[in-house]
């Protein structure tokens, strides 16, 4: 039975996203007052690519995709948001449809602010307008930086550089090594780096082989992370 889902949320968690930096505890309270709580389920589609978009999100806790999908059926991941993560905001500014879809991967909470408070809070807030446009640049240098991978990288250097990045956020320090709890399928996986199932797969093989990961279901133990780096650079 999946576990049940309450209404308690991490504030520190919430606090951390550029949308309060650089605001004071009155601000932020009632910024954190006017968002609403979202429980999704594991599989549970938050929207649609093509959908009106009126709101942003924060993920308080769990695991959320955002992906699209082409005319023949095939899906791109484009990236997994943890705790503290923020999307959905492009649509917001620009009136336009989402330019993505966005499922929960785990059971997971999310804040929802829509753009009627939006708005008239980032224009008495002026502060956090830089914050978002921030963050809307370093989604585009994200954007860009993958567009370069598809050009320049080979099938391996790109499934080490998405097993670092998942590592950063969902990486948890043990013994022996990071422990990346990822939540992915193999097909979810093959889809983040835009590559066969069968060719990731290879990959990861080869880098078990290696002695620099370890595979253990959705999650993959990072036994040598400075060779895994140098690959996926």
């Amino acid at each position: 039975m999946a576990p049940r889902l309450n209404d308690q949320v991490d504030e520190a968690i919430v606090r951390r996203t550029p949308l309060f930096s650089g605001l004071d505890e009155a601000a932020a309270a009632s910024l954190r007052a006017s968002m609403n709580l979202v429980k999704l389920r594991k599989g549970q589609v938050l929207f649609r690519e093509g959908d009106d978009g009126d709101h942003l999100y924060i993920v308080a806790s769990g695991k959320v995709k955002l992906g699209t999908k082409a005319s023949d059926g095939r899906e791109n991941l484009l990236m997994i948001l943890g705790p503290g993560d923020m999307f959905g905001e492009l649509s917001l500014f620009d009136s336009g449809p989402r330019t993505a879809s966005a499922i929960a991967v785990t059971d997971s909470k999310v804040l929802a602010l829509g753009q009627e408070r939006v708005f008239p809070w980032v224009r008495e807030h002026p502060e956090v307008s830089l914050q978002l446009l921030a963050r809307l640049a370093s989604r585009l240098r994200r954007t860009n930086e993958v567009v370069g991978d598809l050009v320049f990288s080979d099938v391996p250097g790109r499934v080490a550089k998405a097993l670092i990045d998942l590592s950063v956020k969902f990486g948890a320090k043990r013994e022996e090594g990071l422990f990346v709890n990822h939540d992915l399928t193999q097909e979810e996986l093959a889809q983040l780096v835009g590559a066969s199932r069968e060719t990731v797969n290879k990959a990861l093989a080869d880098f078990a082989q290696r002695g620099w990961i370890r595979l253990e279901g959705r999650s993959v133990m990072i036994l040598d992370y400075v060779r895994l780096l140098k690959r996926g650079r």
